[in-house]
């Protein structure tokens, strides 16, 4: 399936960039573990960064039910952005410099959710996306830690996706001038050995969810 192209969601820049297929989407989104929300609050804009999770074609959001832009997001008007930085890309001119990336930017409204069994569903896809495995293991949440905490749902009917890969784009005059190093040095989210709590009881071993973020 592919992306429905909206006026705010038109590339207007390096549109060659751009991906058209929903499944470009969902694996940005699938491959973070932050997000930025764009909110408008008392006339400015605000930018918040939080985590999330998917769960088909909608986005899930949470946060304390006492924060204040949770109190005003119920049926705002929002931006969601994702970004992954792949590589840092040294062209023999500094103009040409660039980032190899993927991003997602998702625009719409968002409304809070208040059916219980949805709370719970939007609330595992948050802990899955941060922590896989971790809503099967740990305590799930009780009533009054639910109540605290403010979910919110974001539908991805509009959308893009722009991604870049590859090596420096340079002048055809710099390479044949010569003299000066081109090139990408990769960037990459490495995860280090499970660090376990301090008040931890003896005789527990890392899970396996938390030792296979680390590849042996």
């Amino acid at each position: 399936m592919q992306l429905s192209e909206t006026p705010r969601t038109r590339l207007t820049r390096l549109s060659e960039r751009g991906r058209a297929e929903l499944a470009d989407l969902y694996a940005v989104l699938d491959a973070g573990l932050v997000g930025h929300l764009g909110v408008v609050r008392y006339g400015a804009p605000l930018v918040l960064p939080m985590g999330y999770g998917r769960r088909g074609d909608t986005l899930y959001l949470h946060g304390s039910s006492g924060a204040g832009w949770a109190r005003t997001l119920d049926g705002a008007e929002v931006c969601f952005t994702v970004t992954h930085v792949d590589g840092v890309v040294y062209a023999r001119s500094v103009f040409d410099h660039s980032l190899n990336y993927r991003s997602a930017v998702v625009l719409g409204t968002a409304h809070r959710v208040t059916d219980p069994d949805r709370q719970n569903e939007a609330l595992a896809a948050v802990t899955e996306q941060l922590s896989p495995g971790s809503w099967s293991y740990a305590r799930l949440p009780t009533r009054r830690e639910l109540a605290a905490t403010s979910v919110f749902a974001l539908e991805l009917t509009e959308a893009s996706v722009k991604i870049r890969t590859g090596p420096p784009h340079d002048e055809p005059a710099d390479v044949t001038t010569g003299g000066r190093w081109a090139g990408v040095v990769g960037v990459r989210t490495v995860f280090d050995e499970a660090e376990p709590a301090p008040d931890l009881e003896a005789g527990l071993t890392v899970p396996a969810h938390v030792s296979e973020r680390r590849p042996a």
